[in-house]
């Protein structure tokens, strides 16, 4: 098996090391000045993965939710929270859902995330 790829993200078609992605990005979110960096790994029609590394205090700002989505934490933390709800601190190698309701994210240190949608059919 090869490592090349035919599909147009790098999960399309082989295994990713979210490891090695991560410290990449993470070491981009840490040059950037959002303080923040991703890559999407898996597109498609039904669902997407990116990963995504923020600097400790950087933020993604409030957005609306899609259909269904998880966010997993691989290295650091992070506070999701819902706009007017609930929050949830979530530290590596916990796994949450994202509310269906506008919500955001704050890195409360450098941080990793998987980032899972499934689109609406």
């Amino acid at each position: 098996m090869g490592t090349e790829t035919t599909g147009g993200h790098p999960a399309d078609d082989a295994a990713v090391d979210l490891a090695e992605e991560g410290a990449s990005l993470l070491a981009q979110a840490r040059e950037g000045g959002n303080g923040h960096a991703s890559r999407l790994l898996l597109g498609g029609e039904r669902q997407r993965a990116v990963l995504m590394a923020l600097r400790s205090g950087a933020t993604l700002s409030e957005h609306e939710s899609p259909p269904a989505a998880t966010l997993h934490v691989l290295q650091g933390t992070a506070r999701l929270y819902a706009v007017d709800g609930p929050e949830w601190v979530v530290p590596a190698g916990r796994l949450v859902a994202i509310p269906s309701a506008r919500h955001g994210v704050e890195a409360l240190e450098d941080t990793v995330i998987l980032l899972t949608v499934a689109l609406a059919p």
